[in-house]
């Protein structure tokens, strides 16, 4: 009883400084905890979770009060301070070690389609990478799936994990499993391995071991998913990501580190957002929404982040690098 009343008035201080009364982000936060199944460590943590819940909720009221492209919304990650969310998602990217074969320059602008979407023909299900800093290979099997899909006809998930698992060092690849990768480096393994295990066959698992597993050798791969080069595209050039993305949906690295990234909802994507790459996705395409040009992007934080697991980078901004620096990875794709 004593323990139970020592939360209470701590709660009623930790919320006291806050835009709305204490029951309002009561209230919230325990629908939010029941829809997420969250539980909590101690009665200390609870109050540090409700606290972040109602500094969220502040954040996200007032931006969506404002007139802007894009809105936020409590998800997942709602509980977390932006410190504590980059801890959580483990963000994992390396830098490029070599050049890829070939580089892709822009087409004439006039030649490219007005909008392409390459979700609902070429794109797999939002998948999510849980605490593991595998966004590499999410991309990475991203971007071969829809390569995979244009060459032979058929949507198929590969696995995340026998990349996480089985692209190191001790393996011929370069990469290293939750403390972070590389696309173009997937792409080379993928090659060198001759294919990749489907996703059915080689379940991802590193989502809540939060480590990589022991190679699994005995799954049957696909030769058609390996490719026969990859090409990087053209650096902190619109036209040259839109001429790739009207062949294929094409990886990218970029910064996904802020508050208003963790909270994303819907809208297109306009906030700073810095160009310290730290997060692989799959761009899926490009077109306007409410009169303001993007990119899709498909993200592997599961549906509940942003729109259904997708967020819009403005496209065409002043900074070379793009949105979130999307633009100077450089983005890549495989050549099937």
């Amino acid at each position: 009883m004593m323990f139970r009343l020592t939360i209470v008035l701590v709660v009623l201080a930790v919320v006291a400084a806050n835009l709305k009364p204490r029951e309002y982000y009561e209230e919230k936060f325990f629908n939010w905890v029941q829809e997420h199944s969250v539980t909590s460590t101690s009665g200390s943590h609870f109050v540090k979770m409700l606290q972040n819940f109602a500094n969220n909720d502040d954040i996200i009221e007032s931006h969506n009060s404002g007139n802007q492209t894009f809105t936020l919304g409590h998800n997942q990650f709602s509980h977390l301070s932006l410190d504590e969310f980059r801890e959580f998602v483990h963000l994992g990217l390396t830098r490029p070690e070599v050049a890829a074969d070939y580089t892709l320059e822009a087409a004439d602008a006039s030649t490219l389609p007005s909008a392409v979407d390459w979700v609902s023909s070429a794109v797999t299900g939002v998948k999510d990478q849980g605490q593991c800093g595998s966004c590499w290979s999410f991309s990475a099997t991203g971007a071969l799936e829809g390569a995979y899909k244009i060459k032979t006809g058929t949507l198929k998930s590969f696995s995340e994990q026998n990349l996480v698992d089985c692209d190191t060092r001790s393996n011929g690849g370069s990469d290293q499993g939750c403390n972070g990768g590389l696309m173009d480096n997937a792409f080379k393994w993928t090659q060198k391995n001759g294919g990749l295990c489907s996703e059915s066959a080689y379940p991802y698992t590193s989502g809540t071991t939060k480590k990589s597993g022991t190679c699994n050798t005995s799954c049957a791969k696909d030769a058609l998913v390996a490719p026969k080069s990859y090409t990087d595209v053209k650096k902190n050039d619109d036209n040259a990501m839109m001429t790739a993305l009207a062949k294929q949906p094409v990886s990218i690295a970029i910064e996904a580190d802020q508050s208003a990234f963790q909270l994303y909802k819907s809208g297109v994507f306009t906030a700073a957002c810095g160009t310290k790459l730290d997060h692989g996705v799959l761009a899926v395409g490009y077109g306007q929404l409410n009169g303001v040009d993007h990119y899709r992007v498909k993200n592997s934080w599961g549906t509940s982040w942003g729109d259904k697991g997708y967020i819009y980078l403005a496209r065409g901004i002043s900074q070379k690098e793009g949105q979130c620096g999307m633009l100077s990875g450089p983005p890549s794709f495989p050549n099937l």
